[in-house]
């Protein structure tokens, strides 16, 4: 232990954020020289927040080829460390143990008849899963100076907290989940053995925070059930809102400005509504009944044909797995069946895109007469958020009572079960149908509990609590 102090007492990383993605990714340009790109998001706003001179390091995974090169030659940002986790250690840990199985159980997502199916494999990768939190653990004990801050994120490490106490009793440890939670029966499907490493590795944590008050209760309910309590941990709330500044600067530049010029033309004029939707091909995300219910609307009511078109938006993920391969699919192929079944020489109902463009979302958000969130359940849904914060005109957004940010939005939008195609579909016609002063008013308020708390303010706030020990 001596060893770990002086190696940490000489970095002094006084605040550490450990997540699978880092704030910077690198690929290996044909010269062999490497190219390193930045992201964004609320971690980098909040490490931003803090100031140059806090002695802050993000700990993270380095997930291409173009990152383990870097790696390799010790090229790297400061504040930065990656981990080279063996490549096929990642692909267990990350796609068959915190996708496939962690993300499933926190979004309600299996066929049960048929899934899920806890094996020998399981077993193997989950061992993976293990490996991978254990080499975070160790990362930050060597580099948190003593008392440091630790702020772990996210279903991939799951395990860091709890593994990270042993290690170093002395760090601050919070853990935030930017997923639901799932409730105590449906969590109660995952073995006895690895739902309690679960809570424990949770546990282990000062302080957990979670996205809405009702994934916090559901943990506090599972850890009850399965663990004995939450004990000395702490469980607070942190809704993380929209960049407000950001997002109005960036959806003014010149080149959305060029991406609302191609859409008004893809849509056909300025005279007809738009519904817009902007996900990633997510199986939570619940494209496939979106589709459905503006079939069902164009069915219902003839005399919104020729007048509204569709936007949708629906980027690919997680495209090495082939659930979500097939999904992708039937999206494309429902688009096609409907614009082929109502569409007309000038009329296209669906434009569908799948091809991720930043701009073209941000003219879509500008555009929008309808947004379009009908999720099975989400952690939080920024995109509700967003599309209000930047509409030219208003919005009137329709949200599933099962998004996270049903909670502070839920008040001014239609809100729908997002099961049910019918009720979406007459969603769908109100919103359609308001007047623009109430769309107005419903999106001057729905921007303003979406700005409430911006991603520098959720992540100090976290970092301030730690740090505090306050109650949740």
């Amino acid at each position: 232990m001596a060893t770990t102090h002086d190696a940490a007492a000489a970095r002094g990383a006084q605040v550490l954020v450990a997540s699978n993605r880092g704030p910077v990714s690198y690929t290996v340009r044909e010269d062999g020289s490497l190219d390193a790109r930045r992201g964004g998001g609320g971690l980098v706003s909040g490490l931003s927040a803090i100031g140059p001179d806090a002695g802050a390091l993000w700990v993270c995974s380095a997930l291409s080829d173009g990152d383990r090169e870097a790696v390799r030659r010790g090229v790297g940002e400061e504040g930065v460390r990656m981990l080279p986790v063996p490549a096929d250690v990642h692909a267990d840990a990350y796609n068959g143990i915190a996708n496939s199985v962690l993300w499933f159980i926190h979004h309600l997502l299996y066929q049960t008849p048929l899934e899920p199916v806890f094996d020998a494999e399981f077993r193997r990768q989950w061992a993976s899963y293990e490996i991978y939190n254990r080499a975070f653990a160790e990362a930050l004990a060597e580099e948190a100076a003593p008392g440091a801050a630790v702020l772990v994120q996210d279903y991939h490490l799951c395990l860091v907290p709890g593994m990270l106490r042993e290690l170093r009793p002395d760090l601050r440890i919070g853990h935030f989940s930017h997923t639901p939670w799932a409730p105590v029966d449906y969590f109660a499907l995952l073995p006895s053995d690895i739902r309690e490493q679960l809570l424990r590795g949770m546990l282990g944590a000062d302080r957990l925070g979670f996205l809405t008050r009702r994934w916090a209760d559901a943990f506090t309910a599972c850890a009850a059930e399965f663990a004995g309590g939450t004990g000395s941990t702490r469980v607070g709330v942190h809704g993380l809102g929209a960049d407000a500044d950001f997002l109005r600067e960036r959806a003014h530049r010149p080149d959305v400005e060029e991406r609302i010029t191609a859409l008004r033309e893809e849509i056909g004029g300025t005279d007809r509504r738009t519904i817009v939707r902007v996900d990633r091909t997510e199986l939570s995300k619940n494209i496939v009944r979106g589709l459905l219910a503006y079939r069902q609307l164009l069915d219902d009511h003839e005399e919104w044909r020729e007048r509204v078109v569709h936007v949708a938006f629906a980027y690919p993920s997680r495209q090495d797995l082939a659930v979500y391969r097939d999904y992708t699919a039937e999206v494309r192929r429902l688009a096609t069946e409907i614009n082929k079944t109502y569409g007309t020489p000038g009329w296209t109902p669906v434009v569908l895109h799948v091809k991720d463009d930043f701009a073209r979302s941000l003219a879509a958000y500008r555009l929008a007469d309808v947004a379009l969130v009908n999720p099975i359940r989400d952690g939080m849904n920024l995109v509700a958020k967003e599309i209000p914060v930047v509409s030219d005109e208003g919005c009137a957004l329709v949200l599933s009572r099962e998004a996270g940010a049903y909670w502070e939005l839920g008040e001014d939008a239609l809100v729908v079960n997002p099961y049910d195609v019918l009720e979406t579909a007459r969603a769908l016609h109100e919103a359609l149908g308001m007047g623009p002063e109430e769309r107005a008013e419903r999106t001057k308020r729905l921007a303003a509990a979406a700005t409430a708390l911006p991603p520098a303010r959720w992540f100090l706030d976290q970092l301030e609590a730690l740090r505090e020990g306050q109650p949740g």
